[in-house]
């Protein structure tokens, strides 16, 4: 696998695995149900991802935004693309909120609503409540 989901947890913070895209839990939480959508494809390039992974990615992004939707009830979702460190092609989804969130006893706020996400301000869950979120997530998978 790629060094930028092996960065992401993987295969630990897997939630579902497609045949171009890993799903995985993003380790910090900017907002609950942070996520990290990475190509499996050895890119760096967006403009080099097949065609297949191309068309796949509609897959993938319906079923985050179902699931999402349905534990969380987001207002907004923001993908991001930034791979400045990590250069495989991959998103950070972010779903957005306008109050806080809580899970596992933390209380998880979305800092930069509602303008940019504060990608810097962020819950990091202990092994536990980390696992339990995965494990919410993969239930609630669509």
């Amino acid at each position: 696998m790629n060094a930028t989901a092996e960065k992401f947890g993987y295969p630990d913070s897997l939630i579902k695995e497609y045949q171009h895209w890993l799903v995985l839990a993003r380790p910090q939480q900017v907002t609950l149900g942070s996520l990290v959508l990475v190509c499996k494809e050895p890119v760096t390039r967006f403009s080099d991802v097949s065609r297949a992974a191309f068309t796949a990615l509609r897959e993938a992004i319906a079923a985050i935004e179902a699931t999402l939707s349905g534990l969380y009830k987001y207002q907004k979702i923001n993908y991001l693309m930034l791979m400045m460190v990590d250069p495989d092609v991959h998103y950070h989804v972010i779903p957005r909120y306008d109050c806080a969130r809580s899970f596992s006893g933390q209380q998880v706020l979305d800092h930069g609503w509602p303008a940019a996400p504060a990608l810097g301000e962020f819950v990091e869950f202990d092994a536990e409540a980390r696992a339990q979120l995965i494990a919410a997530l993969q239930a609630a998978w669509r």
